[in-house]
């Protein structure tokens, strides 16, 4: 199985996909922001940029994924980007879960001076005047927070797993000259 994995991360198809998956979540809450109207609270745009660490993570791997470097790099980004999602989207969903005064979100996002997302990309990382704590869409009983929560996990789990294949080795294959 980690030969499997370890196989994909030398393929662009793989990494295409990661693309592919981040960019629909990314434009799925944009669809919920600017299409239905939902403002994004302050998490809501801390797993919005974690999404899109993903994206960039897939993006350096594309040029070129059997370079070392590129590949590195991004598998590293990849899994920084989803644990530090998933680490977010529990807390939103604590927040939601639990409501309480001193368990509040902060109400302007706190990103470093050097880096303003939200001043640079004002209508995806900028939040609306939302609560944290409050639930504004369903499905099936969970709210979006519980939803990246899964999300996220299933980013982890095959971080995890294309990590460790990095480290199996492969076997080398002789080509007889007179097949």
């Amino acid at each position: 199985m980690l030969a499997y994995f370890k196989e994909c991360s030398f393929k662009r198809s793989a990494w295409f996909f990661l693309v592919l998956v981040a960019l629909g979540l990314e434009a799925t809450g944009l669809y919920f922001q600017h299409g239905l109207g939902l403002q994004p609270c302050v998490m809501c745009v801390y797993e919005r940029l974690a999404i899109s660490g993903l994206i960039v993570a897939a993006c350096i791997a594309l040029l070129s994924p059997r370079v070392f470097l590129f590949r590195w790099l991004a598998i590293i980004l990849w899994g920084f980007s989803a644990i530090k999602g998933l680490l977010i989207a529990i807390r939103h969903t604590d927040y939601q879960l639990n409501p309480s005064p001193w368990n509040q979100c902060e109400f302007k996002p706190d990103f470093p001076q050097t880096m303003p997302f939200d001043q640079w990309f004002p209508s995806i990382f900028a939040p609306g005047p939302v609560n944290c704590s409050e639930s504004q869409w369903q499905m099936l009983g969970w709210g979006m927070p519980q939803w990246l929560i899964l999300a996220f996990s299933v980013f982890t789990v095959f971080f995890a797993l294309v990590l460790l294949s990095q480290f199996k080795r492969t076997k080398t294959q002789y080509r007889s000259v007179f097949k």
